[in-house]
């Protein structure tokens, strides 16, 4: 960074603080009243560390961590795209009295030390359930976290990107060109750690912007309960038939066809797991509806097909035509069925038909909830979870006061805060 952009990023930083051109909530004044253009971030302010790849380089950045003040600035960079999962590449921290680290988890069996280093500190990310799984994979996990992203959806911000949030808040522009390359490249080039470093930056000053923000609109006992919430959350369980994922999937109508798509899907996710690519890499989703559709008699049909042949060898065409004959072969009861399990209520657009009472519960609570969302600035899957709407209107308490509704949404996961908020609501919504 030259010295006259050190500068105007030093003036930037005193003025952006208090006077950010953020749209506030619910109408109320912003976060500050000045217009200005973002100062473009384009160096860390110590410069590009290092990446940490050896047991001792590892041991002096746990050593500073560990001494360093306050909150930690947490980020963690995938292959999305490129390898198969969501394994991390690498993770970025910074901490007051530490600077910033970028540590390559490959290089290690596990960055446990690390995160025991700053496990009583708060950890501070955006889009932390993006995050928390692949840092938990590597024996990293927060106490206490603090999420910018959920911090700017409770406050009302319409664009809640870190890029936006930066600019709106702080008033810095981060250059996010690199966000979807393949982090699995080694050695990881300048430009790439260039971003990365500045990625978490200014995560704790967006942190403490946020919080004044929060304050100011009586939301930060909510964020507090939210946070408190993802930090104490499991890893996501496995998704159950996550081949119905494909995407296409709703032009498949028969049950056979349901079959092809299952063996090819899980025949490519073998293959992707094994050479350690996404599994779209191996085969795109469109090829496989495909062959679910045409129902291929031979190799030699299936090549026909869009997104088979050219390019793929003959091993590779027979591969795929064995899973189109292991579903062909199957008797008709170990077919999947069409639609995937119900785990809860039905399809809203069913309800009409199958039950008039719920769907007008339904209607009247959405109302509310949207009406109540509005007024406190927040998008209002923040507000109350769809799905513990859907649940409760499908299915409400035999008896329906307060009490039973409250004790409903506690029991389906509802913070404290969004219980209050609601409750009076979904009361009167289902007659009680």
């Amino acid at each position: 960074m030259t010295d006259a952009q050190e500068t105007a990023a030093d003036d930037a930083v005193q003025d952006v603080t208090g006077t950010s051109t953020a749209p506030s909530a619910n109408g109320a004044a912003p976060l500050g009243a000045a217009v200005q253009a973002p100062v473009p971030l384009l160096e860390p302010r110590e410069g590009i560390p290092p990446v940490v790849a050896s047991p001792e380089a590892l041991a002096e950045v746990v050593a500073a961590f560990a001494a360093g003040r306050g909150p930690v600035a947490v980020d963690a960079e995938r292959a999305s795209g490129y390898r198969y999962g969501q394994r991390a590449y690498l993770v970025q921290l910074r901490r007051e009295g530490a600077g910033t680290a970028l540590v390559d988890p490959v290089a290690f069996t596990d960055l446990a030390d690390l995160g025991t280093a700053i496990a009583d500190a708060e950890w501070v990310l955006h889009a932390a359930t993006q995050d928390l799984p692949c840092l938990h994979e590597i024996g990293m996990s927060p106490k206490r976290l603090f999420d910018t992203e959920l911090a700017g959806r409770l406050a009302g911000f319409a664009r809640v990107g870190l890029g936006a949030m930066v600019e709106s808040v702080l008033g810095y522009g981060l250059e996010k060109g690199h966000s979807a390359v393949d982090w699995s490249t080694r050695p990881l080039p300048e430009p790439w750690l260039r971003y990365a470093a500045l990625d978490v930056e200014l995560l704790v000053d967006l942190r403490d912007a946020l919080e004044e923000e929060l304050e100011r609109q009586g939301k930060l006992e909510w964020a507090h309960q939210e946070f408190a919430a993802l930090a104490a959350a499991p890893p996501p369980a496995p998704r159950k038939d996550p081949w119905r994922r494909t995407s296409g999937m709703h032009k498949v109508r028969r049950r056979r066809q349901l079959g092809v798509v299952r063996e090819l899907w899980q025949t490519r996710d073998r293959i992707a797991q094994r050479r350690d690519v996404s599994p779209g890499k191996v085969l795109s989703d469109a090829a496989i509806v495909e062959a679910a559709l045409n129902l291929p008699a031979n190799a030699r049909a299936l090549a026909a097909l869009t997104g088979f042949g050219q390019r793929m060898g003959r091993r590779q065409l027979d591969q795929w035509q064995a899973a189109v004959d292991r579903a062909r072969a199957l008797p008709e009861a170990e077919l999947p069925q069409q639609g995937a399990p119900l785990n809860g209520p039905p399809p809203p657009r069913s309800w009409a038909e199958k039950d008039p009472a719920a769907a007008a519960r339904l209607a009247a609570a959405r109302a509310a909830v949207t009406a109540r969302a509005e007024e406190l600035g927040l998008p209002q899957e923040n507000l109350i979870t769809p799905d513990t709407v859907r649940r409760l209107c499908w299915e409400p308490p035999k008896t329906v006061t307060q009490e039973t509704v409250a004790a409903f949404l506690a029991e389906h996961g509802a913070r404290a805060w969004q219980v209050e908020q609601v409750t009076p609501l979904l009361s009167e919504a289902l007659g009680g």
